[in-house]
């Protein structure tokens, strides 16, 4: 054990004594793969490592992190027991860590940090975890240490961080000094607790109205997407695999064309209304405007991502057990009830969680369809891209943002329990997955059908203005919007790019492309980790990991324009911020897909890959992430779609050289050229579905080795429900 422990203290130190000799410590202008900086590192300080730099260049305080690697091996492989060694390794690679981190926030006039930097420093923290697994902590395993130590940083640096730049303008006055009056007036501001509305009024508070939306959004989101993943797993239906399509239309739509399509339904222009004119004499109403059209809206926006998380939890209720509730002549409405439900509940309480949060943070649907009907995140919309421009109250409402979410966090921890729901173990389990109730039947058909044919009118009526004249006057069938976003033409030197549309679409295709893997990556070893180890703040490390989600995407791309903007971290104005802001503000989703998951899972497996030899890394790529193949397709189908769809959290971050497709539609939309945003809109939901397509491909499918559904004819066993 001590031999391993010198061993993986001698990798990690010459991996980062690698960093700190031959790779660049600051920041390159013109990019770092290219090469170019080789050839002038000698002559420039900013191009050097920090070798060169602490010993020819004069900036001694460089030389520390070098001096505590050397340490590190010298103390590895020095005298004393495992535990001395253990010892040395967290006060050294902690210490060192530390040491760079005051080093670039505390010294002024320095550049950005650099690719040298960033691999001394994560060698410096994977020493820091070694100590820390030999010394006890995690249970003894590596792995497990280091992977949490790596996701607190990385949620410290990008979320934490930036977070706390702009929500200390939340207790800051108008002079710029903390002021706890200045907060209270923010935060119990009488347009957002007001109760006009129940005597009377226009309107409550925007703090009401958005728990009341959020509420209502999560409550409905979960039904459907539930009555979805029981149509599509527990039913014969013919049309499953169009019926999966239909439910993630809406989460690969640019925000404003569900609006937009239930304006031309419902809208006072809408058919319904003409209709109801024509056939009643009914006079038109806006009634689509308010509360009722924003949960509309919202509803069809987030359906499906409670389906992506139900569906694998619903597929993992273990057939014995319904077959055993059979066997003791249960009915099946019993079975349903008393079994399987209760095991979908830590899915049920997930996908409602995920729901409230989406509906707190979701700004596209009510400015679109909000009418009179205010709530929290257009607020803090406007207080930052308006023109009062107070950051300040911005930051209060963010405040309060946060405090809903992590309200219902802890309601669904209370919900959720210690109950046990294991439902996959390593036995064998081919059993049939039993019948559901005939009522259970009819309710999931008569919800999931209806919602489906009115997805399909809503998108119908929407694309439809991609192949018009111009929308809402001229109805004349064109392609010139097409044509104008993505013509392509043969020059001398090949193939030209000629469309308007071509340079942020590739843009957006290859940023969501890298950040999809990395946020379903994450997601899913943080899920690991917080079901299967247990270690002294697991449940604020558990919601740390939920705060970007909470935080509407407008504060998030202020705060991080306030924290990237400068040194040591400067990101502002390339790609790679955001590819961290893809990341870090959709890994919640895989991370609570793959909780309701592995909450089936029993932990037997585990043991039984230990006991056989395998170490924990090897557990988790060959036993636990085939078992959680449909968490996997959730997290990379849900992070792709929304890098690819997001508009809050980008709009502030794109720049020349990084536009993104929602921010060129956006564009279009706000000059009125209809046409050439629905085109491009169609474009992109034609390929995020050949995306999910190609996802499913190459991840699979979980092999239960059960039964299909109707494979058989129903047990005769027990009373019928």
């Amino acid at each position: 054990m001590l031999n391993d422990l010198r061993s993986w203290a001698l990798v990690w130190s010459v991996l980062g004594c690698a960093g700190f000799a031959l790779l660049p410590w600051y920041e390159i202008a013109d990019g770092f793969v290219g090469g170019g900086w080789l050839r002038r590192m000698l002559g420039e300080r900013e191009l050097a490592p920090a070798l060169l730099i602490s010993t020819i260049f004069g900036r001694v305080w460089l030389l520390g992190p070098g001096l505590v690697l050397f340490a590190s091996v010298v103390g590895a492989f020095g005298g004393g027991d495992r535990a001395t060694v253990a010892r040395r390794l967290v006060v050294l690679g902690g210490g060192g860590f530390l040491y760079i981190l005051v080093g670039g926030f505390a010294i002024a006039g320095q550049p950005g940090v650099g690719a040298g930097t960033v691999v001394v420093a994560a060698s410096l923290l994977l020493l820091f975890s070694l100590g820390l697994a030999a010394r006890g902590s995690f249970q003894g395993d590596a792995f497990v240490a280091g992977a949490v130590v790596l996701i607190a940083v990385l949620v410290g640096l990008f979320t934490f961080f930036p977070v706390a730049r702009i929500l200390l303008s939340a207790v800051q006055a108008s002079d710029g000094l903390p002021s706890g009056r200045a907060l209270a007036e923010r935060l119990f501001a009488a347009k957002i607790w007001r109760l006009d509305c129940l005597t009377g009024g226009r309107s409550c508070g925007v703090g009401w109205n958005t728990l009341l939306l959020a509420l209502l959004t999560a409550a409905t989101t979960t039904t459907l997407g539930l009555a979805f993943a029981l149509v599509v797993t527990r039913t014969g239906f013919k049309a499953k695999r169009l019926l999966r399509v239909l439910t993630v239309l809406p989460i690969i739509t640019p925000p404003f064309v569900i609006g937009l399509g239930l304006i031309l339904i419902f809208g006072r222009s809408g058919l319904i209304n003409q209709l109801m004119e024509w056939a009643f004499a009914v006079a038109p109403s806006r009634w689509i405007y308010g509360l009722q059209g924003v949960w509309l809206a919202q509803t069809f926006a987030f359906t499906p991502v409670a389906f992506l998380v139900l569906i694998g939890v619903v597929e993992g209720v273990s057939p014995s057990l319904e077959e055993a509730s059979q066997t003791l002549r249960a009915g099946r409405w019993q079975t349903f009830s008393r079994i399987s439900l209760p095991l979908m509940l830590p899915g049920l309480a997930n996908a409602f969680l995920v729901g409230f949060i989406e509906s707190i943070a979701d700004f596209g649907n009510p400015i679109v369809l909000g009418g009179t009907f205010g709530v929290l995140s257009t607020e803090v919309f406007f207080s930052i891209v308006g023109a009062q421009l107070d950051q300040g109250r911005a930051a209060a409402l963010g405040l309060l943002l946060l405090a809903l979410a992590l309200g219902a966090f802890f309601v669904q921890r209370r919900v959720v329990g210690r109950a046990v729901y294991t439902s996959i173990s390593g036995k064998g389990d081919s059993g049939r997955p039993a019948p559901l109730p005939p009522l259970v039947r009819r309710i999931a058909f008569g919800v999931a059908l209806p919602w489906a044919m009115l997805t399909l009118l809503i998108y119908a009526m929407a694309l439809a203005g991609g192949f018009v004249q111009t929308w809402g006057r001229d109805y004349t069938p064109t392609f010139s919007h097409y044509a104008k976003a993505f013509s392509v033409e043969w020059g001398g030197t090949g193939i030209i790019w000629s469309g308007a549309a071509w340079r942020s679409f590739w843009t957006t295709i290859e940023l969501a492309s890298i950040a999809a893997p990395i946020t379903a990556a994450l997601g899913l070893l943080t899920a690991y980790v917080l079901v299967r180890q247990r270690f002294v703040g697991r449940t604020a490390f558990e919601f740390v990991t939920m705060v970007s989600f909470a935080i509407p995407g407008t504060v998030i791309g202020v705060s991080y324009i306030l924290a990237f903007n400068v040194p040591p971290i400067e990101l502002t104005g390339t790609g790679l911020i955001l590819v961290v802001c893809f990341v870090f503000r959709n890994m919640p989703v895989g991370l609570r897909a793959g909780v309701a998951a592995m909450s089936q899972i029993d932990a037997s497996l585990d043991e039984a890959s230990r006991t056989l030899g395998g170490r924990t890394f090897v557990t988790l790529r060959r036993v636990i992430l085939p078992l959680l193949r449909p968490a996997a397709v959730a997290a990379l189908v849900y992070s792709f779609v929304r890098a690819m769809t997001t508009v809050s959290a980008v709009i502030f971050l794109v720049s020349a050289d990084y536009d993104m497709a929602t921010t060129f539609i956006i564009h279009r939309v706000l000059n009125g050229d209809y046409g050439v945003a629905i085109a491009y809109s169609s474009v992109l939901i034609v390929l995020m579905l050949a995306a999910i397509g190609l996802i499913q491909l190459l991840v699979g499918e979980r092999r239960l080795r059960r039964r299909p559904v109707g494979a058989l004819a129903p047990l005769p066993i027990g009373p019928a429900a």
